[in-house]
């Protein structure tokens, strides 16, 4: 498997491999025998100087050569192994492992993350100033990468994180009146999956991958908060104004269309006029009407 490769600026690319690692337990046999060696060399020093000297030697070289190459890898971690400096590949399997003293390992964690950022203020699609955080989750996906491609593959999750939030925060406006457009208010699962497909092309290049992502905080900021609030307030009033008027009018339709079916009362268009207006008055007004009752004649 090649090693490395050059992405679109000239810059080598790492690329993540197994590493040719041992089981740690084949190994673990090998030094309780040379610790067994060693016991009886010194057992055999009262009799046979030479061949205990000889075992008791033999036994420590070999203890002392096999113990710094064991290393234990948990669950969902990884050890990038180097060789005076040079990627050897990445060691994957958990439990004990083995592997030559002279070359180095570096554990990291394949564990999901989960990071919260900070409130950021940004300006949406139409200028308005908003505050956003946003949760991701996280994991390493390429050893390699993350750790010889990135300097600090952590903060550059965090720094990726925070202008993937401004580019997509001024990308829709925060909120849509006429519920006629893609907003950040309105359509969390959409700004969401996009908001995930952006940071996953920013993070590619050090070997990380996103789960999941999502606002947690999002609001319009403090300076124009309070006349946005009062532009819902009147949005809300408008919209009920506007429902409670088209039924008033149905209400009243329905009432002049009975009356004249049935022949209750003869209405020129001054007196529909003047019922027009008394239904409505009664139907739209915000108080309960006092009724008049008119004992005379109607004219």
């Amino acid at each position: 498997m090649v090693e490395s490769q050059a992405d679109s600026a000239g810059l080598a690319r790492s690329r993540d491999y197994p590493a040719r690692a041992s089981s740690g337990y084949v190994m673990l046999v090998v030094t309780l025998a040379a610790i067994a060696a060693m016991a009886a060399g010194v057992t055999l020093m009262k009799s046979d100087s030479a061949v205990g000297l000889t075992l008791l030697i033999g036994g420590a070289l070999i203890f002392g050569f096999l113990v710094p190459g064991f290393y234990m890898i948990q669950p969902n971690q990884a050890a990038a192994i180097t060789l005076f400096g040079a990627y050897k590949g990445s060691d994957r399997v958990n439990g004990l492992r083995w592997l030559w003293p002279w070359m180095t390992k570096k554990k990291i964690s394949l564990r999901a993350n989960n990071m919260i950022s900070e409130r950021l203020k940004v300006n949406d699609l139409r200028g308005n100033p908003i505050e956003i955080a946003t949760q991701v989750v996280w994991r390493v996906t390429d050893t390699a990468q993350a750790l010889f491609d990135i300097d600090d593959y952590k903060s550059f999750v965090v720094v990726q994180a925070e202008a993937a939030v401004r580019t997509i925060g001024s990308r829709y406006p925060y909120d849509d009146f006429e519920h006629q457009e893609v907003t950040l208010r309105g359509n969390h699962d959409q700004i969401g999956a996009e908001l995930r497909t952006e940071l996953i092309a920013r993070l590619v290049t050090a070997g990380i991958t996103v789960d999941e992502c999502g606002f947690t905080h999002l609001a319009y900021a403090q300076e124009i908060a309070g006349a946005m609030l009062r532009r819902q307030q009147a949005e809300a009033v408008v919209a009920a104004r506007k429902t409670l008027v088209e039924g008033a009018v149905g209400m009243v339709e329905m009432a002049l269309d009975m009356l004249s079916a049935k022949n209750v009362v003869e209405l020129d268009d001054e007196r529909r006029a003047a019922m027009v207006s008394n239904l409505m008055v009664v139907l739209c007004g915000e108080r309960d009407t006092q009724p008049v009752v008119n004992a005379g004649s109607l004219y």
